[in-house]
C-alpha cells in the first residue's frame, strides 16, 4: 500500500498540467517538505527567451503546496495567497523548487520555497498562505 507521500506524488504528477504540459515534472515529497523539479523547454519562454514568470510561479506554489499537503492527510490544501520574488531569468536546464512548513496553526499554514537553477544557485524564492479544503483526499482526484 503507498504511503501518503506517494499518493500525493501520484495524484500531482498524473494531473493533466503536468501529464500533457509540464511534461518533464518530477515530484519528492516528505514531510514537510517538497521538492518539484522540471526540465526547462523553450514551449515555457516569454518572448525575450528565458521561461515567463508563470512557470516559476508554478513550481514554487506547488513545491510550498506539497510541504504543507504533506502533513494533511484526509482534504486538500488550497493556496490563498502566494508572493513570488524572480531574481534571475534562466533559459536553460533542469529547475529544482524546494519548499517547506514554516508556520502552521489550526486554520493556516505558511511555507516557503526556493527555486534553484541545474548549477544550483537560488533564481526565485517564495512564501505562501494555504487552508484546508472540504475536498477529500480520495482515489477520484488522483490520491492513491
Amino acid at each position: 500500500m503507498a504511503s501518503h507521500f506517494e499518493k500525493l506524488e501520484n495524484m500531482y504528477l498524473r494531473a493533466n498540467v503536468n501529464a500533457m504540459l509540464y511534461n518533464t515534472t518530477t515530484c519528492k515529497i516528505a514531510k514537510e517538505s517538497a521538492e518539484i523539479g522540471l526540465t526547462i523547454s523553450e514551449k515555457y519562454f516569454h518572448s525575450l527567451g528565458a521561461i515567463h514568470g508563470s512557470v516559476y510561479f508554478k513550481l514554487l506554489d506547488d513545491a510550498a503546496f506539497f510541504a504543507v499537503n504533506s502533513i494533511v492527510e484526509d482534504v486538500f490544501v488550497l493556496t490563498t495567497s502566494f508572493h513570488v520574488n524572480l531574481t534571475k531569468p534562466e533559459n536553460q536546464g533542469k529547475l529544482r523548487a524546494t519548499g517547506k512548513l514554516k508556520h502552521q496553526s489550526k486554520n493556516l499554514f505558511i511555507a516557503e520555497s526556493i527555486l534553484y537553477n541545474e548549477e544550483g544557485n537560488p533564481i526565485a524564492f517564495g512564501t505562501g498562505n494555504f487552508v484546508k479544503s472540504k475536498i477529500a483526499l480520495t482515489r477520484d482526484i488522483g490520491y492513491f
